[in-house]
């Protein structure tokens, strides 16, 4: 016996009472009853599915296999030969405004511009849809959404209908339907004519206000335009101007001038920026020189060896040409440490008869670590499974013995 769905004979009831045919748990160990009737709205069509109660347990999701409508419950219902439904109405007029909204502005591109809408997205705080077309102009994004609100503000009936297949040929359908029987056309007379199995409410007026929030091109040449309708505009429209009020305040400057605002202080902190690199690049030339004057001499060759705390990867590969570059026979050690993880740069000058990937490839073992470079110089970094003191040593050792070879 598949269930009677009674959200088609009436959107707008809220609750209902029904008798159990079967219960069960799905695969995945989710419990469910499937009743002889029910209000609740199963995931379909780019709409979500309602929420709500049987018998005060709460119902998290709703799907149709098979003709029969699954109620999924947050505890198995046993014991349980008839049950009261309560419908989440808020989230389904949501549902209603936006599903209905969709309609409104996918007609309105298509029979301004001739775009149409390849899918729908209705997500919990932003809808989609996608347009099969390669651009979308600000001018006709405009003119859709303004189209679309007059619609609104028509307030024109936004009737269903059940016909045959046979039937669909006295309509003027705005894209093909996908069933050849139990077909449900949503129709906005004189303006849109589309099978739908949703649920919308029975004007264009209930849906309120449509806004497109912005598009961006997606693949396999389509626009995806992001718009909310009803409630979520107000909500929107809230926390923006929020958001702009705050921004005024930082910014110390009206609305209107908030994007210039921002980009002047963009572009100061870019230039900002750029005095920090320049006059970080001169103190690290002085800080080459300071480790020339205190190099270790081992084995007769002038050894840097320095660990740092939480100091860039850059800054060490800096510090490490500055010196190399800038003496001879000398080698440079650098290691970098946070929390739980070691870098380590390791640079020579030209005239040292060691190979810096051979060194580091032998100690990065130590730290489970990865890296690479060449003869000159090499980098890497892993894990902090020793002190960085002892990753020094064994650096030191590893010079050595491969200066032996």
């Amino acid at each position: 016996m598949l269930t009677k769905k009674l959200y088609y004979q009436d959107q707008y009831q809220r609750s209902f009472t029904a008798n159990l045919q079967r219960s069960g748990k799905d695969g995945q160990g989710r419990f469910y009853v499937v009743l002889d009737q029910t209000a609740f709205y199963p995931t379909g069509g780019g709409q979500p599915h309602d929420t709500g109660t049987l018998n005060d347990v709460n119902v998290y999701d709703v799907e149709e296999v098979d003709g029969e409508i699954r109620h999924y419950l947050e505890e198995p219902a046993e014991g349980y030969h008839t049950f009261t439904g309560k419908i989440d109405w808020e989230r389904r007029f949501d549902h209603m405004q936006q599903h209905a909204g969709q309609h409104i502005l996918s007609a309105a591109f298509d029979n301004e511009f001739g775009l149409k809408t390849v899918s729908f997205h209705l997500g919990t705080e932003v809808c989609s849809i996608d347009l099969e077309t390669v651009n979308l102009s600000d001018e006709e994004a405009a003119q859709a959404e303004a189209i679309a609100n007059k619609i609104i503000l028509e307030n024109r009936p936004l009737d269903t209908k059940w016909v045959t297949e046979n039937e669909l040929a006295a309509y003027s359908l705005r894209k093909a339907v996908s069933v050849t029987d139990h077909i449900r056309l949503v129709i906005i007379p004189e303006f849109d004519y589309n099978g739908c199995g949703g649920t919308h409410p029975d004007s264009c007026g209930q849906v309120q206000s449509i806004k497109i929030l912005h598009w961006e091109k997606q693949k396999k040449h389509k626009i995806r335009v992001y718009f909310v309708c009803g409630k979520r505009v107000l909500r929107q429209l809230g926390a923006k101007h929020q958001i702009t009020q705050r921004l005024t305040a930082t910014l110390n400057a009206p609305q209107e001038k908030l994007d210039e605002a921002a980009n002047k202080a963009l572009q100061q902190i870019k230039d900002h920026e750029k005095t920090i690199d320049t006059l970080k690049s001169e103190l690290i030339k002085y800080e080459a020189g300071a480790y020339i004057d205190h190099a270790a001499c081992i084995d007769d060759r002038n050894i840097v060896q320095a660990i740092f705390q939480e100091r860039p990867m850059r800054e060490l590969q800096q510090l490490a040409k500055h010196i190399t570059v800038s003496t001879t026979n000398i080698l440079v050690l650098l290691i970098s440490e946070t929390d739980n993880k070691l870098q380590l740069v390791c640079s020579k000058s030209d005239d040292v008869p060691v190979n810096m990937n051979d060194l580091v490839q032998q100690t990065l073992p130590l730290i489970n670590g990865k890296g690479g470079g060449n003869g000159s110089t090499a980098q890497g970094g892993g894990d902090k499974t020793i002190a960085a003191q002892k990753v020094m040593e064994a650096l030191v050792s590893q010079v050595s013995s491969l200066t032996q070879k």
